[in-house]
């Protein structure tokens, strides 16, 4: 007598098949849900904070703040028109540009920054 095994009747000891199927994949999502915690959502909450910042930071601009736009130009507002969004910037004695708010990447640190941080 010739016995043979055929592969489907051995899926009772590989765990039952579908069930099988999401205990192996139970590994991957607990790794996933792992770095979610850990390292994703942490990120979002620092960026969401950052832009915060810098949307607090744009709607205070006024006249007589040095600035660096995100072209790496250094200017002194001159003008903040509200109704179109924009700053006047003198960039040398006699040398104004227009520039969205948005383009403003950071104030210029002053002086007194400087001389504490040394």
């Amino acid at each position: 007598m010739n016995t043979t095994l055929n592969p489907a009747s051995l899926a009772f000891l590989q765990g039952g098949g579908a069930s099988g199927g999401l205990l192996g994949l139970l590994p991957f999502i607990l790794i996933f849900v792992i770095f979610y915690f850990l390292l994703i959502r942490p990120q979002q909450k620092k960026q969401r904070l950052a832009q915060a910042e810098r949307d607090t930071m744009l709607k205070a601009l006024k006249a007589g703040d040095k600035v660096v736009t995100t072209g790496g130009i250094y200017g002194t507002i001159v003008a903040v028109r509200e109704k179109d969004d924009t700053v006047q910037l003198r960039i040398a004695q006699s040398v104004s540009i227009e520039a969205e708010r948005s383009a403003i990447a950071r104030m210029q640190a002053s002086e007194k920054e400087v001389e504490v941080t040394k």
